[in-house]
This record gives C-alpha cells, structure tokens and sequence, in this order.
C-alpha cells in the first residue's frame, strides 16, 4: 500500500502544473489567471481575451472565444470543460 501512494506522489509531481489546470470565467479573471488555468493559452493570448472581453462585453457562449485574434475552435474544444462564463460554476 505504501508502495502505491509513493508511486502515485513521484507520478504526481511530474506532471507539468498545466494538467492541473481548473475552471476559469472568462468573463472575470484577469490574464494571468486564464493563462495559468487554459491550455494553449499564453500571457499574451489571455491578454488579448482580456482586451477583447472589456472592449465588447462579456462572452456570452464559449465558442465566442473564436472572435479573439488568435483563438481557434481547437483551443476552444480543449478547454471547454475549464472555462466559465458565469461566477456559479455554470457554463
């Protein structure tokens, strides 16, 4: 049994910190945040959803992502399970 949870702790510190990426609104967290918690997404591609967010408003569906110069359906996809666009944990 010790055996098993030691392995488990060695596999769980090799994972890179992007697998333990959580849900994230979109319509509320700063870019550092949305770049930390999206996959796919960096600084500057979570600036520009930023940017984006305060220019048009708030998203309203997940796939409106899309319209932010660089976010692709793809990355959309990805992530679709992390991201949030309402502050009670619902899509």
């Amino acid at each position: 049994m010790h055996m098993i949870k030691l392995l488990a702790a060695v596999l769980m510190l090799s994972l890179p910190l992007s697998a333990f990426a959580g849900p994230v609104n979109i319509n509320e967290a700063d870019a550092e945040t949305i770049s930390a918690e999206l996959k796919g997404i960096g600084l500057s591609k979570a600036r520009a959803i930023v940017e984006y967010r305060e220019k048009h408003g708030p998203f309203e569906r997940v796939e409106d992502l899309t319209l932010v110069s660089g976010i692709g359906i793809r990355t959309v996809e990805r992530n679709r399970r992390d991201i949030r666009l309402k502050g009670d944990g619902k899509q």
